[in-house]
């Protein structure tokens, strides 16, 4: 990315294969989130939810916003109908 020309403010809406959980109470949780780039699939781990909250995206579209830690860095992932997505710096 380049700071000069600011691309890295950009964020892009990059859908997600996620693994989930859903508890007996209907809350669904993510618990990992697969990314795929030119090397494959890695998948991590998401180590914490702060929150969980209906939301508008800075990408566009709206859902359920989980607010997470994955890897020590703060995401937003979101539940938009019937799939995931999270504000990606990389389209």
């Amino acid at each position: 990315m380049n700071a000069t020309n600011g691309d890295y403010l950009h964020l892009y809406k990059r859908y997600v294969d996620v693994v989930t959980v859903i508890k007996k109470n209907g809350q669904m949780l993510p618990l990992y989130l697969a990314w795929d780039d030119e090397n494959g699939r890695k998948l991590y781990k998401i180590d914490k939810v702060h929150q969980i909250k209906k939301a508008v995206s800075e990408v566009g579209g709206c859902g359920v916003r989980y607010d997470v830690r994955i890897a020590g860095h703060e995401r937003r992932l979101f539940y938009e109908k019937d799939r995931w997505f999270i504000e990606s710096h990389q389209p």
